[in-house]
């Protein structure tokens, strides 16, 4: 049985779900666009919907507000298992209200349309919440809903502002000031093997990494219009950029763009998928504490090594200056892209000779830091399995000796190595488990293994069918609907939702 306070919570976020899809409807009404009318439907369903669940199941809490206080100094605390049931639940009923604009505008064109379909339209508005950035849209659909419907794109792309910090963050935020606690919610959103707060207060925290991480949207916004780019495809480009997400305005992607643009592109890519905790030390109280970060160290240095394999197996026959400039260029961009999980594309790398191609599939796995927008295994947990193996081969010389597994000077816990292990051993299959999926619902072993890797990893493309050059539409709706799962898997770090389905956890 769900808590009635969790469903209270959900209601508020419906709300503001729904008044967000008001932005959009903006420059649907500025461009003069026919997807205004599907927007501001969009947004009375969803917020009429958050408004009635918020009516009928009122709790008392403590309010700043009178008008909506029932009985003063009553604090509503949340259970651990209320914050993994809430953060779930939320994920799910989010994607289903945000497919409403995609759905309700496709119904007002007279030719067919991918949206035309509830499921597209619920992968694609889940695929943007969880900044996975794959997209059932062909070059020609994209290139026609820029010109048509900006709302609808807007929407598309504001999908990733939403996600990409986390909903839950920003309710923790702001529903502490109604009286809701929201420890129990931060340790189920914050990535990472270990959830240390940045501040004492949970609020103050999620308020920290909301000012960071939009600080750094207008920073990279601006930058882009001194480039050249407009307000409209700077702003799309970087909610994509900062969340790690990937949707683009542009058939051809960020290739769209001039050179200078997409090297504007790549340093806000490595600053996404860097731990926020880092932004913020160096932000607000002028550490600069970067490069003595063990993991952020590993990062460059993973970045740098498949740049060079991907620029050496491709490019560095081609003696001209200005090829060996673009070669490095898309080289860099596309081990960015795909390490930090963001599936923006420059170049189509399936044209790449083998080995290329081999270690794209391996950059699917990786991600970025602990504590960013990034999806992914997270490097940090893949330091820790390296550290952890490396313990066992010397136990195994000296049966005797103790040895501990410290990142930074830092001891581990045995719990926390546990927990990653874990964690490991489950992405491994349910990815091997989800591949083989894929197959029996008929693809090839190709677009069948990066599929399953792409959407657990929240990336977007892969290889064979959803290369950088293609997209999802041709997955079947089975097919769709299990990406859309390892998709959110994938967001909430799988424990977060494999708990739900554990017996022991229903029962309690």
């Amino acid at each position: 049985m769900i808590n009635k306070k969790v469903l209270n919570i959900i209601g508020y976020i419906l709300f503001s779900l729904g008044f967000s899809m008001l932005f959009s409807a903006c420059f649907s009404f500025y461009y003069d666009h026919k997807d205004f009318i599907a927007l501001i439907n969009s947004f009375l369903l969803t917020s009429s919907t958050g408004l009635f669940v918020l009516l009928i199941t009122q709790v008392s809490y403590k309010s700043q507000f009178p008008f909506l206080s029932i009985e003063k100094n009553t604090k509503v605390e949340l259970t651990s298992r209320d914050g993994y049931v809430l953060v779930t639940l939320s994920w799910l009923l989010m994607a289903v209200f945000s497919a409403l604009p995609f759905y309700l505008y496709s119904h007002t064109l007279i030719d067919a349309h991918p949206f035309k379909s509830f499921i597209n339209c619920f992968f694609e508005s889940i695929s943007g919440l969880t900044t996975t950035g794959a997209s059932i849209l062909d070059a020609n659909s994209i290139d026609r809903a820029f010109n048509e419907s900006k709302g609808i794109m807007f929407w598309r792309s504001f999908t990733h502002f939403i996600g990409g910090i986390g909903i839950i963050v920003f309710s923790i935020a702001i529903l502490p000031l109604l009286g809701f606690g929201g420890v129990q919610l931060f340790r189920a959103e914050v990535a990472g093997p270990v959830a240390d707060k940045l501040t004492p207060r949970v609020k103050q925290t999620a308020k920290l990494l909301w000012g960071i991480y939009i600080g750094l949207i207008v920073a990279e916004t601006i930058i882009l219009m001194i480039e050249g780019v407009g307000f409209y495809d700077s702003l799309i480009h970087s909610f994509g950029t900062m969340a790690t997400g990937g949707f683009s305005t542009h058939s051809e992607s960020i290739y769209f763009f001039s050179p200078i643009v997409q090297y504007t592109i790549i340093f806000f890519m490595i600053l996404a998928a860097t731990s926020f905790s880092l932004h913020f030390l160096g932000f607000r109280k002028g550490q600069f504490e970067y490069f003595k970060d063990q993991e952020f160290k590993a990062y460059l240095a993973i970045i740098s090594f498949f740049t060079l394999i991907f620029f050496s197996d491709n490019f560095i026959s081609n003696l001209s200056i200005k090829s060996l400039e673009e070669g490095f260029r898309h080289s860099l961009f596309t081990s960015i892209s795909l390490l930090t999980t963001t599936g923006y594309s420059t170049v189509d790398y399936e044209t790449w000779g083998s080995t290329s191609q081999t270690m794209a599939f391996i950059l699917l796995f990786i991600g970025g830091c602990a504590g960013s927008t990034t999806g992914g295994i997270k490097i940090i947990r893949t330091l820790l399995v390296m550290k952890f193996l490396s313990r066992e081969v010397k136990k195994l010389i000296h049966p005797k000796g103790i040895f501990h597994i410290k990142i930074a000077d830092k001891k581990i816990s045995e719990e926390v190595v546990s927990n990653t292990i874990g964690f490991y051993l489950f992405y491994i299959f349910i990815f091997v488990f989800s591949g083989i999926l894929f197959a029996f619902l008929g693809e090839d072993l190709i677009t069948s293994l990066s599929a399953s890797a792409s959407a657990i990893g929240n990336i977007g493309p892969g290889l064979g069918k959803i290369g950088p050059s293609e997209n999802w539409l041709g997955i079947s709706d089975l097919g769709k609907l299990l990406a859309a799962f390892l998709m959110l898997l994938g967001r909430l770090e799988i424990f977060t939702v494999i708990l739900l389905f554990s017996g022991s956890f229903i029962k309690k």
